[in-house]
């Protein structure tokens, strides 16, 4: 079980100070093909990892803001998706601003997804701001599939302060993979799309739409398999009346003989 640390408020924050207001980040004008890839790996990690958002232990969220610089609060950056594990997140949300002197910690992988106004600010100059917060990994997936990154995929651990590539592997089935051990998973790349894969169950994890669809799919087989199981009682009772009705029939005539 994960050990939350403890929250330290350190003083009030006046927002209205800031340059930016911390409820409402920017937003790149092509976000559109950043978001698919987004919601989908975001789902993923909020069901693997937070309960739908009920554990108050990890902070899960997209596109607000990290401040790196506990005296300018302006010096900040908003990856598209992080997570923080042993957090308290609900504290962090009060806050309405990441701050990792605050919460006790950086968060622990940070993800950015490709587009033509970020693709060059993700690889030139956002390493070198999550080095110095701390985050341990940072990962880049490119939805145009190397275009823009000019590779689908690539992970990047810190070592003494400075970002490692992580290993890419190709599967036989053409399957591109990386492992993160900061969520212990494999991030893949295969015919266009992205997935996350569990390395100890062998299977890829899904989203919120696929576990609903399986939801409803045992729901209605366990309705179908209800329906016909009392169909089957109805049967059954109307076999043993007629039995009975037969048996009755047949003791009047023994009678009347």
């Amino acid at each position: 079980m994960t050990t939350m640390l403890a929250y330290n408020w350190q003083g009030t924050i006046d927002y209205a100070s800031l340059c930016f207001n911390p409820d409402e980040p920017d937003v790149p004008p092509d976000a559109m093909l950043q978001n698919p890839v987004l919601d989908e790996i975001k789902s993923i990690l909020a069901l693997r990892f937070t309960n739908k958002y009920r554990r108050s232990d990890v902070f899960l969220d997209s596109n607000t803001f990290i401040c790196y610089d506990r005296r300018n609060l302006n010096v900040r950056v908003a990856p598209d998706l992080y997570i923080t594990f042993g957090v308290d997140a609900n504290a962090i949300r009060d806050r309405r601003i990441y701050l990792p002197w605050e919460a006790g910690k950086p968060p622990d992988i940070a993800f950015e997804f490709a587009s033509d106004t970020t693709s060059e600010v993700d690889m030139e100059e956002k390493p070198a701001k999550y080095a110095q917060i701390g985050i341990p990994e940072y990962w880049r997936l490119d939805p145009t599939g190397g275009d823009l990154y000019g590779q689908p995929l690539a992970g990047e651990r810190l070592v003494n302060g400075i970002y490692r590539p992580i290993e890419l592997t190709t599967e036989p089935d053409g399957v591109l993979k990386g492992y993160s051990a900061a969520i212990d998973l494999c991030l893949c790349w295969h015919e266009d799309w992205f997935y996350v894969y569990d390395p100890v169950t062998r299977e890829y994890l899904k989203n919120f739409e696929q576990v609903r669809d399986d939801l409803l799919a045992e729901q209605a087989a366990r309705q179908d398999a209800e329906t016909a199981l009392l169909a089957e009682q109805a049967a059954r009772e109307a076999d043993q009346a007629r039995i009975r009705q037969l048996e009755e029939e047949l003791r009047r005539r023994e009678s009347e003989g």
